[in-house]
């Protein structure tokens, strides 16, 4: 039992003794945790830098304190206007998810009614309110298409920071 507690105590010393943190950065609006969004290295990134007017893709190598060392560039944090979070963000995800609901149940709604009218009468009818709440169901699914985070922009309390976790 001793020799078991021993090695345990162990192979927890030698976890934690060997435990790299990582570098990354981070996009941060306000002090909300929510809506921070943090890029590894490793990573693609999408952004606008000023010296250029659109955007471009590359992979995050490595951070220093100042820089930003990509596969094809080396930028400040303080050079990069926006950057496209359309895939990185986690609340889009959730509005997509939001979006398909309404409009799937709206579509399905309608399409339910379709079919009972077909095989309860022989004819193609819908009922008026199933077809307010459908159309209402349906609009409001195809309003909130457009409505998802598309770029950071960094300006105003919106902040780019090189976060380096280093243990030398």
């Amino acid at each position: 039992m001793k020799r078991f507690l021993l090695f345990l105590i162990c192979f927890i010393w030698i976890g934690f003794a060997s435990a790299q943190s990582s570098d990354f950065l981070l996009l941060k609006r306000g002090s909300n945790l929510k809506s921070q969004i943090r890029y590894y290295p490793g990573e693609q990134i999408t952004y606008k830098s000023k010296k250029l007017g659109y955007f471009v893709t590359d992979v995050i190598k490595e951070f220093s304190t100042d820089y930003i060392y990509m596969s094809e560039n080396i930028i400040s944090p303080n050079d990069i206007l926006e950057i496209d979070i359309q895939n990185k963000d986690k609340r889009n995800a959730r509005l997509k998810a939001l979006n398909f609901l309404v409009l799937g149940s709206g579509l399905m709604l309608l399409s339910v009614d379709a079919i009972n009218s077909i095989y309860q009468q022989g004819e193609l009818t819908i009922d008026r309110e199933v077809g307010i709440i459908g159309g209402i169901l349906v609009g409001t699914g195809i309003a909130l298409l457009p409505v998802r985070y598309k770029t950071f922009k960094n300006t105003g309390r919106n902040k780019l920071q090189i976060i380096l976790m280093r243990m030398d």
